[in-house]
């Protein structure tokens, strides 16, 4: 086990989906980026917060990935994002969605964690962020080409463990491809995109939104995590899909820093490291990661 002081690691998807050919290197490159981005942050005794919050936001403004510049438009056309990030140490969450003036959503909502709300929506975060100093900017200003290939699914999301063994998630996405104006899905929602808590572990999903808002996946996770390791409790939670049918992906991390990956997607876009890995991995699939993931 990954237990002892100054130990961390953090993993991040970029999306559980089936990735095209020609995407794979883009799709390996930039989550491997965003993991080198937020282990930089832990190597030298950063937060987990500080760590998810860097790997989002690297992700937010790479193009291949429906969140941040590369958000898909909705059907008139407009850009609306959603994202948020935990504190597992304080239970403190910060959430905003359908926002379309802020360049990297994530940034927003960790402001939020020092705020009354939890969640923030539409016109009311983009004051809250202008209030804060966060630089708005003109809604179709971030509509970069999008690639050919769907990225419907493709949130984004992290979960890291610090050197002190705080642990923290974060989700980050521009939604469907053509959905209803106003439409929210489960990444700004704790307890369905994303949970964490020190005591347990934290958990950040990707996939069918109202699926996972209607199997509360997050919660499922992390009420696994008090018997099963980090895999498994992912895996269980993928189970609870049949249900209702459905499409995830999700990235665990428990308390012990034990890493894992579950999906009933052809692909997901990974990347992770850790103090006890001589390198940040990449993978397009969790099999490509068997080696490390609940590893002891």
């Amino acid at each position: 086990m990954h237990d002892a002081d100054g130990c961390w690691a953090l993993i991040v998807h970029g999306g559980a989906k089936s990735v095209a050919p020609d995407q794979a290197e883009a799709n390996r490159a930039g989550s491997l980026a965003a993991a080198q981005a937020g282990a930089e942050v832990l190597r030298y005794g950063g937060s987990a917060l500080a760590a998810a919050e860097a790997a989002v936001r690297c992700l937010e403004d790479d193009a291949n990935f429906n969140a941040g510049i590369g958000s898909v438009p909705n059907a008139d056309g407009d850009i609306e994002m959603d994202a948020a990030i935990m504190d597992g140490t304080t239970l403190a969450v910060g959430a905003v969605a359908a926002v379309r003036r802020i360049r990297n959503p994530i940034g927003t909502a960790a402001k939020m964690l020092e705020a009354v709300p939890v969640l923030l929506v539409a016109e009311g975060a983009e004051r809250f962020a202008r209030d804060q100093g966060v630089p708005l900017c003109e809604p179709r200003e971030r509509l970069f080409p999008l690639p050919a290939c769907s990225i419907e699914h493709d949130t984004v999301g992290c979960v890291a463990i610090d050197a002190a063994g705080h642990i923290a998630a974060a989700t980050s996405t521009g939604g469907l491809s053509g959905q209803h104006p106003g439409r929210v899905g489960d990444s700004p929602i704790p307890g369905a995109g994303l949970y964490a808590d020190d005591q347990l572990g934290g958990v950040a999903f990707s996939g069918d939104g109202e699926s996972i808002l209607r199997t509360l996946l997050a919660a499922r996770v992390m009420q696994a995590l008090e018997t099963e390791t980090a895999t498994p409790a992912a895996e269980a939670a993928i189970a609870r899909l049949a249900r209702v049918g459905g499409e995830a992906g999700a990235i665990v991390i428990d308390k012990t820093g034990r890493i894992g990956v579950a999906h009933n997607s052809e692909h997901f876009a990974l990347a992770l490291h850790a103090s006890w890995l001589p390198d940040a991995r990449a993978a397009l699939h969790s099999s490509e990661l068997k080696d490390v993931l609940d590893h002891d």
